[in-house]
């Protein structure tokens, strides 16, 4: 059987939610045509059923697609920081680093001393309680390891090859 790699599967999944789009919008063009009062339809080179069909094939060919990449992401690893990880884990750690250095750049980029207004006399100060630099480079660290991460992970979805015939859409 023909097979695929895994990062083409990631590609193709998104070829075929956006091919059964247009196969349902075709649906909606072949399931009504407006004709005069005791006219006949036109001939149709296409009809209702032969798309649904079409669709259906589609739809299987993802659910296997998906399927086969979900297997292929739970019994494939990447090695980082010297640990094992499951390509699903190695997905999910390196959408937490990232998360982790937008929130360390909030802080880069705070004051560290701001006034806040001035009430009855009273001035209040609002106080950082760590050092924006200190967070700038945690930042930096958090995105350059996230970076490592997902060149990993693209890696070895180049490496994993899938079961599927792709030339049906490639």
């Amino acid at each position: 059987m023909a097979t695929i790699s895994l990062a083409e599967a990631v590609k193709l999944k998104s070829v075929l939610s956006s091919r059964i789009h247009e196969l349902e919008e075709e649906m909606d063009r072949v399931a009504f045509v407006e004709i005069e009062k005791d006219q006949k339809p036109p001939k149709q080179s296409r009809t209702l059923e032969h798309v649904e069909n079409d669709v259906e094939e589609v739809r299987r060919d993802l659910r296997l697609l998906d399927r086969l990449m979900y297997e292929a992401n739970v019994q494939n690893e990447v090695m980082f920081d010297e640990t094992p990880l499951t390509i699903v884990e190695a997905i999910e750690l390196a959408t937490q680093l990232r998360a982790k250095a937008r929130k360390y750049k909030t802080y880069a980029s705070s004051s560290i001393e701001e006034y806040q207004y001035y009430g009855d006399g009273v001035q209040i100060v609002k106080l950082a309680m760590f050092d924006p630099e200190e967070y700038r480079l945690k930042a930096l660290e958090a995105e350059k390891r996230a970076n490592r991460l997902s060149n990993s992970i693209n890696a070895k979805n180049y490496a994993v090859y899938l079961p599927f015939d792709r030339d049906k859409y490639f």
